[in-house]
């Protein structure tokens, strides 16, 4: 059985250029994106913006931002929580934000197929893993970040424990495409695996009123077929309010942009494209009149806040489109069937991985 998907540029109802050039408009000569116009910038977002970037075409620019976070990355591999004007402005380094950048660049490298680039930038995601990976907990939890005198917190975060997931998926078959193996990162993903389904006790509660811990789960795959519809039925209700959006905490009445798209991934993920669809619909009419998005509405009042113009609520907005109408070659980078070992089931982005390197295969590089 193969899944077959077809590009639907005609149908999307999503500016994709327009987000992308307010994201190029706001990067900086360095390379650096921060949040918006004299905002900071953290890497995890920095990756984010630099993926909205790839999607859009804006490929010389998103090479920039990977350099920047290439010129920037710390000796132990990792990268200070958050800069501004290039300067660092908190000096925790997170587990987290070290890793993405695996993420940004496989989005980037499907989208371009520029092996040179992948080469030149692989070392900074290499040793971006290897920091996370270092602060691997006996449970498989990783924790969170290192305080600024280089101490470790022994606090583990599921949102972030999710997001390490991907990026170890990611860094392994870039890995795998540049003959290299590396049996500790499929052993951290592989106990990184069971301590998110198995092992929740081992991740700050505090935390379980944001919807991120909800549905980050599903869409990194670490929860998959019934497992996964199973937690996004269970805790539908307490962050999705029908016909607007999803909130960003379960207590509070603020429906995010960011939010609400990341919940259209994972649920196209899962292949409940319909459902998905639908949800982006939602946040149609939330944009400025330049047509970037809000970052958050409150309601029942609808007011807008914050007002600033966030690159990487841009950026996940246009994930979104890619996952549900198949803009780029990376579109199912998200997708659970992608990622399946041994189910019969080769999704389309495999078979292009598939035909461009004949020893493409996911088993090899997760086992």
């Amino acid at each position: 059985m193969e899944l077959e998907i077809s590009p639907r540029r005609n149908s999307y109802p999503i500016d994709i250029e327009t987000l992308a050039a307010s994201i190029a408009q706001g990067q900086q000569d360095s390379g650096e994106i921060p949040w918006y116009e004299g905002g900071k910038t953290d890497p995890w977002d920095h990756v984010e913006s630099a993926i909205g970037l790839s999607i859009g075409g804006y490929l010389e620019e998103a090479r920039r931002a990977f350099e920047w976070l290439a010129s920037t990355q710390l000796a132990d591999g990792s990268w200070y929580s958050s800069y501004r004007q290039g300067k660092p402005e908190d000096m925790t380094k997170e587990s987290n934000q070290s890793s993405y950048i695996a993420v940004g660049v496989f989005y980037y490298y499907l989208i371009t197929q520029d092996k040179p680039f992948l080469e030149y930038i692989w070392p900074a995601v290499r040793a971006g893993i290897d920091y996370a990976v270092d602060l691997q907990g006996t449970g498989g939890e990783i924790y969170w970040a290192r305080n600024p005198k280089g101490s470790m917190d022994p606090m583990s975060l599921l949102t972030g424990s999710s997001s390490i997931y991907m990026s170890l998926k990611c860094a392994l078959v870039l890995a795998l495409l540049l003959g290299e193996s590396h049996p500790h990162w499929q052993a951290a993903l592989k106990r990184l695996g069971e301590a998110i389904r198995y092992r929740p006790y081992l991740f700050n509660k505090t935390k379980s009123r944001y919807s991120m811990d909800w549905f980050y789960p599903v869409l990194c795959g670490a929860l998959t077929g019934g497992e996964a519809e199973k937690r996004m039925d269970r805790f539908w209700n307490k962050f999705v309010v029908e016909g607007l959006g999803v909130r960003c905490v379960s207590d509070s009445p603020w429906i995010t942009m960011a939010e609400t798209s990341e919940l259209v991934i994972a649920l196209a993920a899962m292949g409940e494209t319909q459902r998905a669809e639908a949800m982006l619909t939602w946040i149609q009419n939330r944009r400025h009149e330049d047509g970037t998005y809000y970052c958050g509405v409150t309601f029942p009042d609808m007011v807008i806040w914050p007002v600033e113009k966030y690159t990487w609520t841009n950026a996940v907005v246009m994930m979104a489109a890619d996952a549900l109408y198949h803009i780029t070659p990376a579109s199912q980078l998200f997708n659970h069937a992608f990622w399946e070992i041994g189910q019969g089931t080769k999704s389309h982005m495999y078979r292009f991985l598939k035909q461009k390197h004949p020893v493409f295969s996911i088993r090899d590089a997760f086992c």
